[in-house]
């Protein structure tokens, strides 16, 4: 794990990549065991070798990066607001994963890391991330709504405006 300078709040962790797969829930500790059952399905039935490397995960309030250790190639970006679950695998601890929203499609992925000492600190921080950007989205949002007002405000202000220069310059004829 490196912690990264204060400026950008970012955290990576080195941790092997085990795959992302399709589910149908955007959470619960079933998901993650049916995404785990998935991939070992596949790998059992796959005629080539799994895929397993070692990845870099970037975690901070925008989202979270996957990185290919050795190349550095993004493989998935997932932005914090799409993230609707996150836990580490009941029967295997140190296995662990999230749950995100696919961005353009309505569809939701599990992302699947395993590391025999860092599976607690991911999940903890993803899910301390998860709530201070929802709790900063939950600020934006409200100022938002007053900016929204105010615009709303300023309309009708400027249509009495623009009445009561009417009947003024009526008035003045």
């Amino acid at each position: 794990m490196n912690d990264t300078s204060e400026d950008d709040n970012e955290i990576s962790f080195l941790v092997k990549f085990l795959g992302r797969v399709e589910v149908v829930h955007p959470d619960g500790l079933q998901v993650l065991q049916d995404a785990a059952l998935s991939l070992k399905t596949q790998e059992k039935y796959s005629t080539e070798k799994a895929t397993k490397c070692k990845v870099h995960v970037f975690v901070s309030q925008s989202g979270i990066d996957i990185l290919e250790n050795e190349t550095k190639f993004l493989l998935y970006s997932c932005p914090m607001s799409t993230v609707s679950f996150c836990a580490i695998l009941p029967s295997s601890p140190k296995v662990c994963g999230f749950v995100a929203r696919h961005p353009a499609a309505d569809r939701y992925h599990c992302y699947l890391f395993k590391s025999k000492s860092l599976a607690p600190v991911l999940v903890s921080v993803i899910g301390d991330t998860f709530r201070v950007s929802k709790r900063n989205e939950s600020v934006r949002g409200g100022r938002d709504l007053i900016v929204e007002a105010l615009r709303h405000k300023n309309k009708v202000l400027q249509k009495e405006n623009a009445e009561l220069k009417r009947r003024l310059a009526k008035q003045a004829e």
